[in-house]
């Protein structure tokens, strides 16, 4: 989970070392859709699935530090809607993990990172170089090894820091994307970016 807001000219950085590493491997019987690439596929999953299941999540009120009770309580907040530029700097970030076999909030670096440029890129680097400029606030949530969105919601809410990145009654709008790779070391890798524009 990584978060960067600009609040009174000042930008405020949260890192979570805090990785979602899931168990299993890819079914043979997930929809999948093939790209060329580098023997990249794609999970057929709609924009409105990924929404419902984001939404659905944040409409209940959650306690997302079940272990720490003061702190985590989440109230139910409104649904977020649909961005192309978060979605495209989500499809990015899980084609570079995929293909360069990474897993970090980090760009790899290599040619799969376009947005590094030879150097690995930050998750708000490839939001804005995405097109998600002048916002407010932006974050960033990845997981890897899960086949199934539900799976990967699941995954997402027993993590303290990414349930409360979903959580967020700051943000506005979202991407998400997933990306399939048999041949990495942890078969589909997804990324959801949030974000709000500056008003």
């Amino acid at each position: 989970m990584f978060e960067l807001t600009l609040k009174n000219k000042s930008y405020l950085l949260i890192f979570s070392t805090f990785l979602i590493v899931g168990c299993g491997e890819i079914s043979a019987n997930s929809p999948t859709q093939t790209s060329n690439k580098n023997n990249i596929t794609h999970m057929n999953i709609t924009q409105q699935e990924f929404l419902d299941a984001i939404n659905k999540v944040r409409s209940t009120p959650r306690d997302c530090y079940p272990d720490d009770p003061t702190r985590g309580f989440m109230k139910a907040t409104h649904p977020l809607t649909w961005n192309n530029e978060l979605y495209a700097s989500a499809l990015e970030h899980s084609t570079d993990l995929a293909n360069s076999d990474t897993f970090s909030h980090l760009g790899s670096g290599t040619e799969y990172d376009i947005t590094g440029n030879g150097k690995p890129s930050k998750f708000f680097e490839r939001i804005v170089a995405n097109g998600y400029k002048y916002y407010y606030s932006v974050g960033e949530n990845i997981a890897g090894g899960q086949t199934t969105l539900e799976d990967v919601m699941d995954a997402w809410l027993k993590s303290p820091e990414h349930c409360t990145n979903i959580m967020k009654d700051v943000y506005d709008e979202v991407g998400m994307a997933v990306v399939l790779k048999e041949d990495s070391t942890y078969g589909v890798y997804w990324t959801q970016n949030f974000g709000t524009k500056t008003k």
